[in-house]
């Protein structure tokens, strides 16, 4: 079956980093597109990006540009967040989920657009 797990949450100060990891299992990881999702305390589920299915396009929210990168490897079915300059407002679960097959060529912000999820990582940075 599917299984998405995230790894690499914790407690920073602000201007820390962070490098969040999920592994992908029971499907062919190098098919589809991966996004990354947060949910702040009192908040909904909030796009902070995504990436191709080939690892040459992603996109990102505009709060995170800049600091946020994702990466993939499709050898080790793993996506990848390196998180920079974090702030408190980037305190948060974070979740990795799969993009569902429409997104073969694009990329989406819509949770309902991706179909599976993982368990989610806390990241809380102090300030």
């Amino acid at each position: 079956q599917v299984q998405l797990v995230e790894s690499g949450g914790g407690l920073v100060q602000a201007g820390g980093s962070l490098r969040l990891s999920c592994a992908a299992s029971g499907f062919t990881f190098s098919l589809y597109a991966m996004g990354w999702f947060r949910r702040a305390p009192g908040k909904e589920r909030e796009f902070v990006g995504a990436i191709r299915w080939s690892g040459d396009t992603t996109y990102y929210r505009d709060s995170v540009k800049g600091r946020f990168t994702i990466s993939r490897d499709n050898a080790k079915n793993t996506v990848y967040l390196q998180m920079n300059s974090l702030k408190p407002e980037d305190t948060a679960v974070y979740y990795c989920a799969r993009g569902n097959r429409r997104l073969l060529n694009r990329l989406s912000v819509r949770t309902d657009e991706y179909d599976y999820w993982g368990q989610g990582t806390q990241v809380i940075v102090s300030s």
